[in-house]
């Protein structure tokens, strides 16, 4: 007799997922759901750029489709797009860059998955500053993989310690894992200290990765490139993408430059399951990144205004602050003078006044004080956003006194 239900059975990697013990889009959620319902909600909890894409780009995009590019692609990704990534490359690093070094992937989180999977196995460990992009924690989970965590230094803009990078590699450690410039802090790691860690790792046998999505939103000072900094290419692999620099994160386009035989480890496993991605995004990478000059500049400028507006503000209001980062497009907002931790804060914010962040926990067990504010949105949403944050404070200074 067949049985009366399917008993479901799921792998051993799922039970990573099953519990989110820091609920970090909760909030975020809720608040997608009350704005979904008509609600006037201030969505400050997500890095999804409200700048349009490049009317050019799309229009571009439109010639493509009608030119039937709409078939299987390489790969390794278009050879038009892995030529124009590496010229970019080869002038931010003062270096030759050799097309087939490069691989095309659905996007940054794809290919960072896709590197991690060919260079660790189940219970190997990879080093990780905190706080982290809220996204690589899932990626660990599936590919079983643990992390060493380096917390970064808030007192000083959030800088990156070398010596605690060291110190926190094991004998089960495979990798270490950068993010320049970085989210949520926006911290940037300067030359000497990439120099310094890819030949560390390297004499000590490790991978040295590095995610620089962020790498054309910084402000007072311009992004260095671990291709530039390091000495040997050999243990190194870049990421990036045009998600957040060009305002097309649905485009799911990002990219991988390494050694050439790293890049046909990259190439199988990407082969075997992804398959290639788009024809014509792969088009609209392309010319996005040769028509890109003006709109960057302008680009950068939008975001420095948000930042300085909303820094500017943070500093004002009693019991609230953040280091002004130095690129990206969020800020990390220590509320510990609120009496609450991250996640109290935002709740209560979102359920009392309608503003959406993301609590800090997400980005690491020693970020529990703070919460995440997206750049996203113009001075124009951000300026009540932030007079309805006052007077939550205010409530909350007042309750203290009770």
């Amino acid at each position: 007799m067949p049985a009366e239900h399917f008993a479901a059975r799921f792998s051993h990697r799922m039970r990573a997922f099953a519990d989110d013990e820091d609920g970090v889009w909760a909030v975020h959620d809720t608040a997608c759901e009350r704005h979904a319902k008509g609600e006037n909600i201030y969505l400050l909890s997500i890095g999804d750029p409200d700048l349009p894409t490049l009317p050019s780009t799309i229009e571009a995009t439109i010639d493509s489709l009608r030119d039937g590019r709409t078939h299987y692609a390489p790969g390794r990704g278009e050879l038009r797009l892995r030529r124009v990534i590496a010229d970019i490359e080869a002038r931010a690093s003062g270096r030759a860059c050799d097309p087939d070094e490069i691989i095309i992937f659905p996007g940054a989180t794809n290919a960072i998955y896709t590197t991690l999977a060919c260079i660790t196995d189940p219970g190997d460990a990879v080093v990780v500053a905190e706080p982290m992009y809220v996204g690589y924690d899932g990626i660990f989970k599936a590919l079983g993989i643990a992390k060493s965590v380096v917390p970064l230094d808030a007192q000083a803009g959030f800088r990156l310690d070398p010596e605690a990078v060291k110190a926190a590699v094991t004998s089960d450690t495979r990798a270490v894992l950068l993010n320049t410039p970085g989210n949520p802090a926006g911290n940037m790691i300067d030359a000497e200290t990439l120099s310094s860690l890819a030949s560390w790792c390297r004499d000590n046998g490790l991978w040295l990765v590095c995610d620089e999505v962020y790498s054309m939103i910084t402000f007072e000072r311009r992004h260095v490139s671990l291709r530039r900094a390091a000495a040997a290419l050999d243990n190194v692999v870049v990421i990036d993408s045009l998600s957040k620099s060009h305002a097309m994160t649905g485009w799911r386009l990002g990219w991988t430059v390494s050694s050439l035989d790293m890049a046909e480890r990259l190439l199988d496993f990407t082969s075997a399951t992804v398959f290639g991605c788009c024809q014509f995004v792969q088009d609209a990478a392309a010319f996005a990144l040769t028509n890109d000059e003006a709109y960057i500049a302008d680009v950068r400028d939008e975001y420095r205004k948000r930042r300085d507006y909303l820094c500017g503000r943070i500093d004002a209001v009693e019991g609230l602050s953040c280091v002004t980062p130095e690129a990206g497009m969020f800020v990390m907002m220590d509320v510990s003078g609120s009496g609450r931790d991250g996640a109290m804060f935002a709740r209560e914010l979102l359920d009392r006044h309608d503003i959406s962040v993301l609590p800090g926990a997400g980005f690491g067990p020693g970020c529990g004080q703070f919460v995440r504010v997206s750049l996203c949105q113009p001075v124009e949403v951000l300026a009540p956003a932030l007079d309805r944050m006052e007077r939550y404070m205010n409530e909350c200074r007042r309750a203290k006194k009770r």
